[in-house]
């Protein structure tokens, strides 16, 4: 059946008129062009497919590398398939030569996308894997009985470098359904409006399935038979979503990311240690850890087992450093917890009884940042003892431990983690992604980090990138600039305090004076360090953003900090107070609504009242 599938797409008529691309491998590449194109609804009534910009760059990025397989040597074959299409198109009078140029300059800028997107082994699909590895064989693509003998002699599921079996499966499922979308919609559409060149699919195409017609197509496009194998006799060898139970948790944790982030492409912190258990798999590991979480949501459970999923996502969320069970449980009870210790590391002791007690009141206090009583911490006993209870059934499955009032994930805890969130495609780097990062990523990320993670990560990305006079300059140069004019751009200079002022190179410092935003921090830090400054060099921008800064910090003595700052300076509180609003106009406007200080009227906050009587909401 697969040689009567799709066959009026034009393809022995474009191959009759380009003798030169007649080879093997261009065949195949005008075959998956003209259909893909066909599917997406190009033209056909000049006989072949019409080639649009858009709807080169779909197939070029999105299609291609989801459905076909072919060898590097293989990839100039699809855009030398689609210049010629323009040129057989515009013969049959149906473009010009403007929109051929175009179309054709088009071609020519996907290019690197599109061999970049081919050999990207995030793009593998089961049977763009398999077809890789069988032609790397020697296997003729073409042999279906070739095919099923090298299915029969493989020796097991072997993931490309980078990726697990779960990614596979997962692209897989997707391909699938976007292939089985686009033969159901070219087959509506065909129904709804038939084109002159007559249907695409008939349908006793249609009567077999759309699953089956697209495994049909990407044998076409990969290797003869191999799909039907893989559904077949050797299905062990590509596993569907029922051979990853773990799913559930992991798309639990996706939705715990969600929650906190609304994005799944912002990052968590990595962990602090490169986990790695080469005797354990972490596919049995995440079963064990998905079961575990599933056992405890029932009804027997404890008051806290229910939040297992949530208190494991938090844990990695902190970059895996130690949390207190009295603490969180003084969360879920709803203590005044200081929001500064939210996220403040734990050390954990050497030992300690097996039992559960809730700590001493000097050290509770400490933990909450409150003042805490005998009377309060008897209240949280019960709660803490059942976060105990909950954090120590999680500890039987070997990826969580607890040692008294500390707990937290253990080096397998982290890879399986670590493996369940990406699988589910939440950024989730290591430390190696972190330290290939340029400044402004690492400072973006790192703002939404919590103050341990933050530390941590930026000295680790330093040192990797040498400690150098550029690599410091980079950092602190994006410290003023990414979110600026944003909610996130306080937070983003409350960064330069997670850094080791007295590891700052001298000439990194100085070649940030000038800086519109950081010059006055750098100014502070080589007077501090007793160095020589050329305070002439500091902005007024630099000067009124650390006054903003310092007027965040200081509640109780606003007024004085700000009349203090504005002493001996030009144009006075009123000059300050319209450089604060100019160059941050969030923050001040917080902080002058503190003080009843009207917001003065400037560009920035005029284009600010204008996108939030747009929106109706205030902007971010």
């Amino acid at each position: 059946m697969a040689g009567t599938v799709l066959t009026n797409t034009g393809l022995d008529a474009f191959l009759d008129g380009t003798p030169e691309l007649r080879d093997p491998s261009s065949v195949r590449a005008a075959d998956a062009v003209l259909a893909l194109l066909c599917l997406r609804g190009a033209d056909r009534r000049s006989g072949l497919p019409e080639p649009s910009v858009e709807l080169v760059r779909r197939l070029l990025v999105e299609d291609a590398p989801a459905f076909v397989y072919a060898t590097p040597e293989e990839l100039a074959a699809y855009p030398a398939v689609l210049v010629a299409l323009t040129t057989r198109v515009r013969e049959a009078g149906r473009l010009n030569g403007k929109r051929q140029a175009r179309i054709v300059a088009a071609v020519e800028d996907i290019v690197p996308d599109f061999e970049r997107a081919m050999k990207d082994a995030a793009n593998y699909t089961w049977q763009r894997w398999y077809a890789s590895l069988l032609r790397a064989d020697g296997t003729d693509p073409a042999d279906p009985a070739a095919v099923r003998a090298w299915l029969a002699g493989h020796d097991g599921v072997r993931p490309p470098d980078g990726l697990n079996r779960a990614d596979l499966m997962n692209r897989t499922d997707v391909a699938d359904s976007l292939l089985a979308d686009a033969l159901t919609g070219a087959y509506v559409r065909e129904a709804e409006s038939p084109s002159p060149a007559g249907p695409l699919l008939a349908d006793a195409d249609v009567s077999h399935g759309v699953a089956k017609l697209g495994g049909l197509l990407v044998d076409r496009w990969t290797a003869e038979g191999l799909s039907g194998a893989l559904t077949g006799p050797y299905a062990h060898l590509a596993p569907g979503p029922e051979a990853f139970p773990h799913l559930v948790l992991a798309d639990t944790l996706l939705d715990e990311h969600l929650n906190y982030y609304e994005d799944s492409s912002i990052p968590l912190p990595p962990p602090p240690m490169e986990a790695h258990e080469p005797q354990r798999s972490v596919e049995a590991g995440a079963d064990l850890l998905a079961a575990a979480v599933e056992e405890m949501k029932g009804e027997a459970g404890g008051l806290y087992d229910g939040e297992a999923a949530h208190l494991l996502y938090a844990l990695y969320q902190r970059g895996a450093c130690a949390e207190s069970v009295a603490r969180r449980a003084a969360e879920f009870e709803d203590w005044p917890v200081d929001p500064r210790l939210e996220d403040a590391p734990v050390l954990v002791p050497a030992n300690a009884p097996e039992t559960y007690a809730v700590p001493p009141l000097e050290e509770l206090s400490r933990l909450t940042g409150t003042e805490a009583t005998e009377e309060a911490r008897a209240a949280l006993e019960p709660g803490a003892r059942a976060m105990a209870d909950t954090v120590d059934r999680l500890a039987r499955t070997g990826m969580v431990f607890r040692t008294g009032d500390a707990f937290g994930l253990t080096p397998w805890g982290v890879e399986v983690l670590h493996y369940l969130l990406r699988v589910r495609w939440v950024a989730a780097p290591d430390g190696k992604e972190t330290a290939a990062w340029d400044a402004p990523t690492v400072i973006a990320a790192a703002e939404g980090w919590s103050a341990s993670a933050a530390t941590r990560v930026l000295a680790e990305w330093l040192h990797a990138h040498g400690d150098s006079v550029d690599a410091w300059s980079a950092l602190l140069g994006a410290l003023g600039t990414v979110h600026a004019g944003t909610f996130e751009a306080a937070g983003t200079r409350a960064l330069f305090g997670f850094l080791d002022p007295a590891a700052v190179p001298v000439e990194a410092l100085r070649g940030a004076l000038d800086d519109p935003v950081m010059g006055a921090y750098a100014y502070g830090v080589l007077r501090a360090r007793g160095e020589s400054a050329d305070e002439t060099l500091v902005p007024a921008s630099a000067r009124a953003v650390l006054v903003l800064d310092r007027l965040a910090r200081h509640v109780d003595d606003r007024r004085t900090v700000l009349d203090t700052a504005a002493a001996g300076r030009p144009g006075g509180v009123d000059a300050l107070v319209a450089e604060m609003a100019a160059v941050d106009p969030y923050l001040a406007e917080r902080i002058l609504g503190a003080l009843r200080i009207p917001m003065p009227v400037t560009k920035r906050t005029n284009e600010r009242a204008r996108r939030r009587g747009r929106s109706g909401r205030r902007t971010r």
